[in-house]
């Protein structure tokens, strides 16, 4: 058992916001900006940034920021310095920016105390999810049938699907991205 508690676990957050086409490039030197302020706040540990791709008709725009905790989340959601950068770029906007915790799948292989997110290839990461997925997917059913026997067909493959997931997500796959973090991240940095 963690002796972390979930208050104090890394969080991470997608904002996508989609930018009008004639301040994309007014956008992209804010955007830039205000990323390299950003990392003298405290709680900081990445930001990876998602552009359209060239020549794609998308403007949308799919910013990751990670935290070390929840409260650093929304210390700096919170602060007077993000709201004067929404306020700054509000006019370079279609619509609102829809932003979104993350958990589970998406941050499985994310390194914490980054700055830039570089996930491994993914054929790693297909590897170590079939080597998470694969005693699990066996394991789960054979501990819940005596429990769920009699129940409808759709209904215990229900529980199944959720308890598959749910040790997935908080027990075996980030055990195994931190045992097999060296092979995952060959390149990072050892300090």
């Amino acid at each position: 058992m963690s002796n972390v508690s979930p208050e104090r676990e890394p969080v991470a957050v997608m904002t996508l916001r989609k930018v009008k086409a004639e301040y994309q490039d007014t956008f992209e030197i804010a955007l830039h900006e205000f990323i390299s302020a950003s990392f003298a706040m405290e709680g900081q540990l990445g930001v990876h940034v998602i552009r359209p791709a060239p020549g794609a008709p998308s403007r949308e725009y799919g910013i990751l920021r990670r935290f070390t905790d929840a409260g650093a989340r929304d210390r700096f959601y919170g602060s007077s310095f993000f709201r004067e950068w929404e306020e700054m770029i509000e006019p370079m906007l279609e619509g609102r920016p829809v932003r979104q915790n993350l958990s589970g799948l998406e941050t499985w292989f994310t390194l914490p105390g980054q700055h830039v997110i570089v996930p491994p290839p993914r054929w790693k990461m297909a590897l170590v999810t079939l080597l998470g997925v694969y005693p699990v997917s066996l394991l789960v059913p054979w501990l819940l049938r005596p429990l769920i026997g009699d129940f409808h067909p759709a209904l215990q493959a229900l529980l199944i699907a959720v308890g598959i997931v749910a040790l997935l997500t908080w027990a075996v796959m980030p055990v195994l991205a931190k045992v097999l973090r060296p092979w995952l991240h060959p390149r990072e940095e050892r300090t």
